[in-house]
């Protein structure tokens, strides 16, 4: 699904001296690297503050943490995402609120957030999934109508620009009260091993963020905070250091991909694909199709996923189960939720490959497959 391997090859000389020089300096933890890719990261995104830590996971738990949630405190998140948006929320005891999403964006509807709302009610994630910004100035507009915060799971929208009514444009995971991201090797911002971070304009949030992250200490061996231990590296931090230069043409490249499939597969009759709001500067962290029309949609897909992979043409389902549907969540309810949308479109994507290496001779052939089993369907 991506190439990794090709793309060191690219920047190779300029990775392996950065993480020789780590070496070198045996700085491992907390390095020089760590606090030049946090103010480096920083201008990037056009946000104050930049707090690294060692994966997503990780930085949505410290938020919540840092925001003071408390058990029983409800958090209303899609359910149509990867699980770590809402593992965290269950892991603190709070209170997990499925709501749909838009079955175009794939992200959180409005409309359905609106109507989640309780009492209880104190924080909202949206979620920029597969790279489409969610509908962030409609998010930010209820949460400041009830006081809510707001935390963007930016895991898959690194350097994505969210484009707002006034003609202005901001990075996503820089609206909300915070946002945070994975640096996982595959997303458009990764490292050669785990590594996340937060982002935030409040001072007083970020000096809590770093705390928490810190064993809940500003200064040594004085803890004010229950907090962890989630540290990024020194050698990741090298390491995004150099690819965060790259990750403006990293998009370029994603975006071409992506207009190639658009072009193969316009016009199909049960082909949907990807959707571009004009709200979202999309970064295709994936390319997902929606397959439909079909009277035995499983058995189409499942069957399309077989015969790709007997053409060594990787794909993937993200996901198969939504998060309301998980084991996981039976003690919070998760099968009460009636999430129609959601459960239409766990049926129905299947994704492509997509990375910064795709040429036209892989493309046409991963097309070429795609249009000659879903044509014989």
């Amino acid at each position: 699904m991506v190439d990794l391997k090709q793309q060191y090859q690219h920047i190779k000389q300029e990775v392996d001296a950065a993480v020789v020089e780590v070496l070198e300096s045996s700085a491992f933890i907390n390095g020089k690297p760590v606090q030049d890719f946090a103010r480096e990261m920083s201008d990037y995104l056009g946000v104050k503050h930049t707090i690294p830590c060692a994966n997503g996971t990780d930085a949505l738990q410290i938020a919540m943490m840092a925001l003071d949630l408390q058990p029983g405190d409800e958090v209303i998140t899609p359910s149509f995402t990867y699980i770590a948006t809402t593992e965290v929320v269950a892991l603190l005891r709070l209170k997990p609120v499925f709501v749909e999403v838009d079955p175009r964006t794939f992200c959180m509807d409005p409309d359905a957030l609106r109507k989640a709302i309780t009492p209880r009610t104190k924080a909202i994630v949206p979620v920029h999934l597969y790279g489409h910004a969610a509908p962030m100035q409609e998010i930010m507009d209820i949460a400041a109508e009830h006081n809510l915060f707001v935390v963007e799971d930016n895991a898959q929208a690194i350097g994505g620009d969210y484009f707002c009514a006034d003609g202005s444009a901001r990075k996503t995971g820089t609206i909300g009260t915070v946002g945070c991201t994975s640096f996982f090797p595959s997303k458009n911002l990764g490292c050669y091993g785990d590594g996340g971070a937060m982002f935030t304009n409040d001072d007083t949030l970020a000096e809590r963020l770093r705390m928490v992250a810190n064993h809940g200490q500003k200064v040594r061996y004085y803890h004010d905070l229950v907090g962890c231990n989630s540290r990024l590296d020194t050698v990741q931090a090298a390491i995004l250091r150099i690819k965060l230069r790259h990750l403006d043409q990293y998009i370029i490249n994603r975006r071409k991909a992506a207009d190639v499939y658009d072009a193969a597969f316009a016009g199909h009759p049960h082909i949907q694909t990807p959707y571009r709001a004009a709200w979202s500067h999309h970064v295709f962290h994936q390319y997902t199709l929606i397959l439909d029309g079909y009277p035995d949609v499983a058995r189409v897909r499942n069957g399309l996923t077989e015969y790709l992979a007997r053409h060594q043409v990787p794909s993937m389902i993200y996901y198969p189960v939504p998060a309301h549907r998980q084991k996981m969540f039976d003690a919070f309810g998760g099968a009460a939720f009636d999430l129609p949308v959601t459960d239409w479109l766990t049926d129905r994507v299947v994704s492509l490959p997509i990375h910064t290496e795709l040429d036209a001779e892989q493309q046409n052939y991963i097309t070429g497959h795609v249009l000659n089993y879903l044509n014989q369907n």
